[in-house]
């Protein structure tokens, strides 16, 4: 009995099959493995679907790794801030590159030699903590620092002398290179007066300590941007610039920081076009006169390390394979590492923010990235390569039995045996090794190679 259930025209109009036939989906290996693996006179005489299940998804997450083919990729365009996300399945890397405008890859190369470390800031005796000179009067709920300080931000804890227990940052506006600090309570809504005693009424140079309310490190400022000249009315979402230069440096995501707006207000839109941009959040009040001026702060910190990075200038690709003049610095590379004659830029990973970092050269361009997962991101992807349909019923069976205390090791053992040697075979199948195209690449190897 066939195993197709369709027609040729069926399968032909219908763009979401094409291809399926060379995969078999993990849940009929499951079906399959209890049907032909589990039962009396079988090799395995019991075993849950749950059990099958689990050691099916493993043994695909493993293959896919090291043996299946890497077949996933995804293009993107890198922005101004040099960074990009990785794909939500994302395992690693087998290749990165980049397109010109023949279509042709380029292949970026990672770095060794740079990171994007945290940056916690540092005040000027080393110490992780933000403090600033103020001044102070009992009749104003404000604080004016000695200089402009972006690391501030609203709902910062305020402590030092005369600040009364529980206060809080509710407003941080800069003008002249000054920052003016509001004072409230942790609602924002009611003002704190300093408990100078009269009749003292003004009191100078006074030391004041911002903290983060979750106990978090302050981050340096060079990811904060304070734009001024700001308008937007409590019934829009929109916050629109008087230049359309002026959000230039705001991305989404970026947090607001406004005593108008909630803390947790972030920007979801940017149009540096109209230079208007959208936040998730309406604000409290209206602006008024003179036009309001907002920080934006990006969760994600820029160490110096990534900044000085990114603004480095690199050599630029830009063959446009009309002659064999490409030659870059021809005969003025002498004793140059290897890994450095590439002038196709270069990547490093942060896996822990998430994000791949690329050199400056590349800003602009077509990026292809072609990534390892595990297989087991959605039900349409767990499917198996019908080279390695064995393998996956062998190791499905080994891992079963090596996990069972009474399996006598000699039956393990065998089981082992017959798992390597499947892997093995479903690796040279698939690494589909054509022996036309092997020979037509090592006829180059014949060429005179100048030294």
């Amino acid at each position: 009995m066939g195993i197709l259930n369709t027609t040729e025209q069926n399968y032909y109009n219908s763009p979401s099959s094409h291809g399926n036939y060379q995969f078999v989906s993990l849940q009929d290996i499951i079906n399959q493995f209890m049907i032909v693996y589990v039962g009396d006179e079988k090799v395995i005489s019991k075993a849950s679907r749950t059990d099958v299940s689990f050691h099916a998804q493993r043994a695909l997450a493993e293959y896919s790794f090291d043996t299946f083919k890497s077949f996933k990729n995804t293009e993107f365009t890198i922005p101004n801030s040099l960074k990009m996300t990785m794909p939500q399945d994302y395992v690693s890397y087998t290749k990165i590159s980049w397109i010109d405008g023949s279509g042709i890859k380029h292949r970026i190369y990672p770095t060794r030699f740079t990171s994007d470390p945290e940056n916690p800031f540092q005040a000027s005796d080393g110490e992780y903590k933000l403090t600033a000179t103020a001044l102070l009067n009992n009749t104003l709920s404000i604080a004016v620092l000695d200089s402009e300080y972006k690391n501030i931000k609203v709902g910062m804890i305020v402590t030092g002398p005369y600040i009364p227990l529980n206060t809080y940052v509710q407003s941080s506006t800069n003008a002249a290179g000054i920052t003016t600090v509001g004072l409230s309570d942790i609602t924002g809504l009611i003002p704190v007066l300093p408990t100078i005693p009269a009749p003292s009424i003004t009191a100078a140079e006074i030391i004041l300590n911002f903290e983060d309310p979750t106990g978090e490190l302050v981050h340096d400022s060079d990811y904060t941007e304070i734009i001024e000249l700001l308008s937007w009315n409590t019934t829009d979402f929109k916050v629109t610039a008087s230049a359309t230069s002026d959000f230039d440096n705001i991305e989404v995501g970026m947090m607001v920081s406004h005593k108008y707006w909630p803390s947790s207000t972030t920007v979801v839109n940017v149009n540096k076009v109209t230079g208007v941009l959208v936040l998730d959040q309406l604000p409290l009040l209206p602006q008024v006169l003179p036009l309001g001026e907002i920080t934006f702060i990006s969760p994600n910190a820029t160490s110096r390390t990534w900044a000085s990075y990114r603004s480095a200038s690199s050599t630029s690709s830009n063959d446009d394979y009309k002659d064999d003049t490409y030659w870059p610095l021809s005969g003025e590379r002498y004793g140059i590492e290897p890994e450095h004659a590439n002038s196709n830029g270069n990547f490093y990973i942060n896996e822990q923010s998430g994000k791949i970092h690329f050199s400056s050269n590349l800003l602009g361009k077509t990026i292809i990235l072609d990534y390892i997962s595990d297989g087991l991101g959605t039900d349409e992807e767990m499917k198996v390569h019908k080279f390695a349909e064995d393998a996956m019923y062998k190791t499905i069976a080994y891992d079963i039995m090596s996990y069972r205390r009474s399996a006598p090791e000699y039956i393990i053992q065998r089981f082992k045996k017959d798992k390597v040697a499947a892997g093995r075979k479903a690796k040279l199948r698939l690494s589909n090794i054509k022996l036309e195209e092997l020979t037509q690449i090592l006829r180059g190897k014949s060429k005179q190679i100048k030294h």
